[in-house]
């Protein structure tokens, strides 16, 4: 059975609407400024209050999780990602998901902390996920990879029928890539490694458009 997905293109981010047994996922969520647009979207696609069981936060990034809050409190979802990445959720700073904070990014920090969660954006998890975590429960055939390299607790989702949801694991900002803003480039590299070995058929990235998995070299 192949998976259903819309993908909500917020042009600065993707969000991906993907149908199950039981209702709908929704994976990453954009910035609040897409607020409007997402609920729009979510209508549109004949997701009610009630009928969202599940959003999944790839990594902890305010472009990734901005809606989150807001949509557990209107439609009833719930909220899970790693328990690496709880700190910038409930803190509201993308920081505190990565490691030492090497001089090039001390300097980006200050730019980068206009991406801050608001007060009323910033949430406490309600599950959290690991490797090999299966998502069937929700009505997904699924499983959970945890990615660490972009961010120390990034995840990514994979159905049973090979698509895979990077977040910033893996990008098509100008091309397809692993991510451009590195935390830890080691992990990165045995992520990958890993990836190549599994069955993915295509990608959908956190930025820019789907792609299959051989076009990454």
């Amino acid at each position: 059975m192949t998976t259903s997905i819309q993908t909500f293109d917020f042009k600065m981010v993707n969000a991906y609407l993907v149908g199950t047994g039981s209702g709908f996922m929704l994976i990453d969520t954009g910035i609040s400024a897409n607020r409007k647009q997402l609920d729009g979207m979510l209508r549109h696609a004949g997701c009610q209050p009630g009928d969202l069981k599940l959003i999944v936060i790839t990594h902890g990034d305010a472009d990734h999780c901005g809606n989150a809050a807001y949509l557990r409190k209107t439609y009833g979802a719930k909220i899970a990602t790693h328990n690496r990445e709880a700190p910038s959720v409930e803190q509201g700073d993308m920081f505190l998901s990565r490691g030492a904070i090497s001089p090039s990014r001390r300097m980006l920090k200050p730019l980068m902390s206009l991406f801050r969660l608001k007060k009323a954006d910033r949430f406490v998890p309600d599950l959290f996920l690991d490797d090999g975590d299966c998502l069937e429960s929700f009505g997904l055939d699924a499983t959970i990879l945890h990615l660490p390299g972009h961010t120390t607790g990034s995840v990514a989702v994979l159905t049973a029928d090979g698509a895979l949801f990077s977040g910033d694991f893996l990008q098509n900002r100008t091309r397809p890539s692993v991510a451009t803003f590195v935390d830890d480039a080691t992990a990165l590299q045995v992520g990958l490694d890993r990836l190549k070995t599994l069955n993915i058929r295509t990608v959908y990235p956190g930025h820019g458009k789907s792609f299959a998995m051989s076009d990454i070299q």
